[in-house]
């Protein structure tokens, strides 16, 4: 085969046209999935987004819970320390002694009842945590079940094409093959940019398709020549003469048939 460089113009058109044809069946089998591609995609993002979020609330409740055992254990400390001041109470020798005892006995008390209202408050809010909990997870069930779902209908879609569409992406990396870098990439760039994808166009009715400016008929001459690579100037796309089109379209009958 002749160096990408070496080809004339004639067969660089023939080329991306070729091309154009492979990757325009490409699009279509692709398009077959619609949206199904983003949808699964966004569901499997909402879920991650969800369950670090329900991850967190765990954390949380654990950490309330443990801070509940803490004071349960300041609690107990509490309790244990009033029990020794009371029998210490029984043994001392003067009344300081005795109210000294007393306040200590107070001021446990007091650390006794602080830490059950704080029990109280880590309560509510592991309730409410718990509550919005599963909440969260039911959510996350529900989005599990859909994107399930989503997923077997795309792989359902994706199954019925795959040898194919495999087959197709193998041809289009050959045909590729026969352009020198720079075409290839402006060809890729504009299909790119383009709605549909065609990045090689050829004539209908003095216009290019898919457009409503007329084609002057000099320069309608000159694309039949085949002697320059030419760019419509509104479209922004590759121009090609309908017999190419015709030609290549034969041509390539038997290289996308599948």
């Amino acid at each position: 085969m002749a160096k990408t460089n070496d080809i004339s113009v004639e067969e660089k058109l023939r080329a991306l046209y070729d091309l154009q044809i492979i990757d325009s069946r490409l699009d279509e089998i692709r398009n077959t999935r619609g949206e199904l591609p983003i949808e699964v995609e966004d569901l499997e993002i909402e879920i991650e987004g969800l369950e670090k979020r329900a991850e967190k609330f765990h954390a949380d409740i654990k950490d309330q819970d443990d801070q509940i055992k803490t004071k349960h254990e300041v609690i107990n400390h509490a309790k244990t320390l009033i029990e020794k001041y009371k029998s210490q109470q029984d043994n001392v020798r003067n009344n300081k002694e005795f109210e000294a005892l007393g306040k200590e006995m107070e001021f446990q008390d007091l650390e006794i009842q602080l830490a059950e209202k704080r029990i109280k408050e880590f309560g509510a809010k592991i309730a409410h945590k718990n509550e919005t909990l599963s909440e969260l997870t039911s959510k996350i069930d529900d989005l599990k079940n859909h994107l399930k779902f989503k997923k077997e209908e795309l792989e359902g879609l994706i199954s019925e094409t795959q040898k194919e569409e495999e087959y197709l992406i193998e041809q289009s990396k050959e045909f590729a093959g026969k352009i020198d870098e720079r075409l290839l990439a402006s060809y890729n760039r504009i299909r790119t940019n383009s709605i549909n994808g065609l990045a090689v166009v050829g004539l209908e009715r003095g216009a290019p398709k898919g457009s409503f400016f007329t084609i002057p008929p000099q320069k309608q001459m000159e694309i039949a020549q085949r002697k320059k690579i030419i760019i419509d100037e509104h479209s922004g796309k590759i121009l090609v003469d309908d017999e190419l089109v015709m030609e290549e379209n034969d041509k390539m009958k038997s290289v996308i048939k599948f």
